[in-house]
């Protein structure tokens, strides 16, 4: 029996099984409990449906630490961004080169100073990038809604690619996006900014406001939802 059933967990309690990471989680809509590999977090989340469950699902991974290490030593391996290699930004490769001066986009090539936080400036200025794009792809999607531009954010999130808070009387609508948009391809950063644009008339994920978002990509956004589930963890182990 796992040797620390009688100690109490709480949600949120990270631990190692096997030496792999597991998150506890509380979901009041879960049944039962179980495992689920969260992919940009290159961690298992064991779920249990109340708090008084969680000694119930560290033991349940204890059981499947099998299975738990085969998942995560699936998930790519991080990528530490170096000079000579490649960087995809909004669908164009860069070759990453050290030189004099800021860090800074050329034709085909990103240039940084030769300094120990080379590869931090090199994600600083995608992020820059992104900030550039998502906020002209949001302008054009809030236009096409008869909507005001909403103030536009790039940050790191582990487990969302955008957030909308619509516009209410005493704030205007802002919206938040993950910065390693600009490493996808150009067409699924635009489903992203488009479904969040059609949060600031929708604020549920109800037939509207799909229908919404298939008026803004004039298409299915479900290849969209898809390449995301499945290149997330690659996307997140991109660093400096």
């Amino acid at each position: 029996m796992f040797s620390r059933m009688a100690q109490r967990f709480l949600d949120g309690d990270r631990l190692e099984i096997g030496g792999w990471p597991v998150r506890l989680r509380v979901d009041g809509r879960a049944r039962r409990v179980s495992l689920r590999v969260d992919r940009a977090k290159s961690e298992v989340v064991a779920l249990a449906p109340s708090p008084r469950r969680l000694n119930e699902a560290v033991a349940f991974a204890q059981e499947k630490s099998g299975w738990i290490a085969k998942q995560l030593e699936a998930l790519p391996q991080r990528q530490s961004l170096a000079p000579g290699g490649v960087l995809r930004l909004n669908d164009k490769p860069y070759r990453l080169e050290v030189g004099p001066g800021r860090a800074r986009l050329e034709e085909g090539r990103i240039v940084a100073p030769d300094d120990p936080n080379w590869g931090l400036k090199v994600i600083r200025l995608a992020k820059r990038e992104a900030l550039t794009v998502l906020t002209e792809r949001t302008a054009i999607h809030a236009a096409a809604l008869g909507r005001p531009t909403p103030s536009v954010a790039v940050a790191d999130p582990k487990a969302r690619w955008g957030s909308c808070r619509p516009a209410t009387p005493r704030a205007a609508a802002a919206i938040r996006y993950s910065w390693r948009l600009i490493l996808a391809p150009a067409a699924v950063a635009d489903y992203v900014a488009a479904h969040e644009c059609a949060h600031l008339i929708e604020a549920n994920h109800g037939p509207r406001f799909w229908a919404l978002c298939e008026q803004l990509l004039a298409g299915d956004p479900a290849p969209h939802r898809a390449w995301l589930r499945a290149h997330a963890a690659e996307l997140h182990a991109i660093g400096a």
